[in-house]
């Protein structure tokens, strides 16, 4: 394509002269000639951009300097007549006095706002954009920000072309010496790039999607008068015209205006760029990210990523933009950086449009620190800020929660911001323990400067969960610890979502479920995007309250919240074993363990899964294939000779059987069974064998850990009724049919909705209950739970087809 000459004065858009207009002042362009050599930059890139001829009006020797009351030439505004108005906004631009902003900057807006467009276009995305697009050259001091913004009547978003590092402020170069050394990270390739893809927003938008004004009709001619014949028929067909009309009309002419769908304000924060030549003070920026974003997930209206989903893109190696934005599936993305120098803090942040890389809204900070009170201002404004750009209007308690300080103290908030720091290090390094035992130093530390410091409390909760959950299992103190913590928290601030969730989980795990949720309840209330308190309220309502759909729901919006990568794969299991081993949905089951292997590229885990889903839903052909993969991908691992043996049993082929079962004994040896469920299949294992006493001692470990759990009444394995089933197996086999039906009516009393597909499958098959399943008893708890599963998997295919999911 080749561009159009200025001397030819037409736009592709009817009724106007040029496409482009380039504003600019004289002195800016001295020296390096760097409008020209942006001018020319910008023409070759939308030569690439454009399939049709775009014209540029670009005069090399503007007046310039001339006085208001300059008598403009009147081919000026003719030239003025075009669709984008692009200033070069320099520290000097922004003048009454000069020539381009009086006569070329204000008269655009003036003449824009009146013309059959409007100074803003809505995009086809749903966005809004203004006809004047500035290309920014300088950091701008305020009040100039202020004159650009009282002429447009909007914020200044501009396409930045600064280079900027300490005690340096210009524009940024084609070629630079030092790019490393630019603060901004920008690069003159892509902010071109940038500016062409905003030029074909607009152009696009206003050739395709902008209504134009009404053509006054012309006056139709009347027809020559006819010989008058009976008008009856005409009548009739008239009406029937008319009617179909009408109904044509209200069926079809409101979905021609229907609005489009808005679009959804979802939001990932990327790990900021420290700046500071102290790598130290990284984790001061990470802290300033992690403020910026909990703020945002604070409001009702976003949907905010959390802050590990984001760690991946760490470094300046980061993929493009709208790749992010389409992996992490978010429409709009915060990037930011900073530097801390002894007490001065400088944060620069800036909103962009993740499909387009468009940028929407910018701004830098820079403040002296004398407390965490100006930090905690600085966040909360930028975050405001964004919510402004966004069109989210806050709620007053949104504002009170974002504008609220949590400490007086620095030496306190430094501390707890190392916290942060090493507690995301170990999420993120493979539950790295090390990480663990400094993070809890750090959180201890700043509650010594600040005994107050309610952050510090739910940081101490949230590692003492994490150290001792194990241990502490069959205690009757079970996570007393946290509870308290949570508490004291909540004593000093009552506003902590992750408090109020962490007491969800302790009254979940303590089967006060009731208290559960409502605690759940309270940390959304706060805090909207908090996966967590999603994920705590998916597992209440799939293995405690028995609600397949409220559990899916829940899972659902934690998977959209979380897209860490070494996070997210347990969500997509928890998923993929409800829908699969639970309600029967095996091929979306695999969908889901997909998408889990796509992340972790974790073979043998994918497998092992499979496994029992394939098995579940008798599928044992698969089963078996994937039972060997396993084998193939670690021979050592003697579980899956054990799921083999089960396979073949169930099969009738006891040969094989006995087999597997030999070799899964043989690996045995002083490894240690873990899991409460598992022990009296082991011993299963041993009576096929044909070492009775081994066997009996296995099923007597299983009948102490049943009834221990049961005596308790804690977790998933006693409320969810497991331990009654598993109960009822060892008396079964040791042929008490008394007990055996006891606690398989307890069994079928307590299931829900969930996870019934397995149990269905083990009622059908189990060899613990040889002995009983013929009997008229048995058959109808099997069929009475068989019922439960038909109807909850019917409620479940119709909620995955809802969701497109089917």
């Amino acid at each position: 394509m080749i561009l159009k000459e200025i001397d030819h004065m037409s736009s592709i858009i009817e009724g106007y002269t040029y496409d482009i207009f380039i504003s600019y002042r004289q002195k800016d362009n001295k020296g390096d000639m760097w409008v020209s050599e942006f001018v020319e930059s910008l023409k070759t890139e939308l030569e690439s951009t454009f399939k049709e001829e775009i014209s540029v009006y670009f005069d090399i020797n503007p007046h310039d300097g001339l006085l208001e009351t300059y008598d403009v030439d009147a081919s000026l505004k003719d030239k003025l007549k075009c669709v984008i108005f692009i200033p070069v906004i320099s520290r000097t631009y922004c003048d009454p006095k000069s020539f381009a902003w009086e006569h070329e900057f204000k008269a655009f807006v003036e003449q824009a706002s009146k013309d059959q467009f409007g100074l803003k276009v809505k995009l086809p995305n749903g966005n809004v954009a203004g006809r004047v697009l500035p290309v920014q050259i300088h950091d701008l001091d305020k009040e100039d920000i202020a004159m650009c913004e009282s002429v447009t009547g909007s914020v200044l978003r501009g396409i930045e072309f600064i280079y900027k590092s300490a005690g340096v402020n210009r524009p940024l170069l084609p070629k630079e010496e030092n790019p490393q050394e630019n603060l901004n990270h920008t690069n003159y390739r892509d902010q071109i790039n940038k500016a062409a893809n905003a030029i074909k927003d607009i152009i696009t938008a206003i050739q395709y999607f902008s209504p134009q004004k009404e053509e006054t009709p012309q006056e139709v001619a009347k027809p020559a008068s006819v010989p008058q014949k009976s008008n009856k028929a005409p009548i009739i067909a008239g009406s029937v015209i008319a009617s179909a009309l009408i109904i044509l009309g209200i069926l079809f002419i409101p979905r021609l205006f229907k609005p489009a769908e808005e679009l959804e304000k979802s939001i990932a924060v990327l790990p900021f760029f420290n700046d500071s030549s102290d790598p130290e003070n990284a984790y001061f920026i990470n802290g300033a990210m992690d403020e910026i974003l909990n703020n945002l997930q604070k409001i009702k209206e976003l949907r905010v990523l959390s802050r590990t989903s984001v760690e991946q893109y760490r470094g300046s190696d980061r993929p493009p933009i709208p790749r992010i934005a389409r992996e992490l599936d978010v429409n709009y993305i915060i990037e930011g950086s900073g530097q801390k120098y002894g007490n001065q803090y400088i944060l620069r942040v800036q909103l962009i449009f993740g499909k387009n890389e468009r940028h929407l809204w910018a701004d830098s900070y820079e403040k002296e620190i004398l407390g965490p009170k100006e930090i905690y201002a600085i966040h909360s404004e930028i975050a405001q800020s964004i919510a402004s750009e966004l069109k989210v209007i806050l709620t007053p308690e949104e504002k009170q929660l974002i504008e609220k300080t949590s400490t007086e103290n620095l030496d306190a908030y430094y501390t707890y911001m190392r916290g942060n720091e090493e507690y995301s290090n170990y999420l993120l390094d493979n539950k790295n323990f090390d990480a663990l035992t400094r993070a809890e130093d750090f959180y201890s530390r700043a509650l010594e400067y600040d005994p107050s410091y309610a952050q510090a409390y739910t940081g101490l909760a949230q590692i003492y969960w994490e150290k001792h959950y194990d241990e502490e299992y069959f205690s009757k103190n079970f996570m007393d610890s946290v509870l308290m913590l949570a508490e004291t928290a909540l004593s000093y601030d009552k506003n902590l979502a992750e408090a109020y969730s962490l007491r969800g989980d302790y009254y979940r795990e303590n089967t006060d479920y009731n208290k559960a949720l409502k605690e759940y309840q309270k940390a959304l209330k706060l805090n909207p995007n908090y996966w967590q308190a999603y994920y705590g309220i998916g597992v209440l309502y799939s293995n405690h309250l028995r609600d397949a759909i409220n559990g899916l729901e829940n899972y659902k919006i934690a998977l959209k919240l979380n897209h860490n990568p070494k996070e997210r794969p347990d969500l997509l299991h928890v998923m993929a074993f409800g829908i699969s081993s639970g309600l029967g949905f095996y091929d979306k089951a695999i969908e889901y363990e997909k998408e889990a292997l796509e992340l972790n590229n974790d073979s043998l885990q994918y497998y092992t899964k499979l496994i029992w889903y394939a098995i579940y839903n008798e599928k044992y052909s698969d089963a078996i294939r994937f039972a060997e993969r396993s084998i193939a991908l670690d021979q050592c691992n003697i579980l899956y000779y054990g799921a083999l043996g089960q396979i073949y049993y169930t099969l009738g082929d006891r040969q094989q059987a006995v087999e597997c079962f030999k070799k899964y004994i043989a690996g045995l040896g002083d490894i240690e069974i873990t899991g409460l469920q598992n022990r009296h299949r082991v011993g299963f294992c041993y009576l096929l064998a044909g070492n009775k006493a081994k066997a009996e001692e296995y099923f007597e470990l299983q009948k102490k850990y049943c009834e221990e759990s049961i005596e308790l009444d804690r977790r998933y394995y006693a409320r969810a009724a497991y331990a009654y089933y598993d109960l009822a197996c060892i008396y079964a086999i040791n042929g008490d049919k008394e007990n055996a039906y006891k606690n398989l009516h307890i069994y079928n009393n307590r299931i829900g909705e969930t996870e019934m597909k397995g149990m269905v499958w083990y009622l059908k098959t189990d060899p613990f209950l040889d002995s009983i399943r013929n009997e008229p008893e048995f058959q109808a708890i099997y069929h009475e739970i068989e019922a439960k599963y038909n109807n909850t998997h019917e409620k479940v295919r119709q909620w995955l087809e809802e969701h497109g999911e089917l």
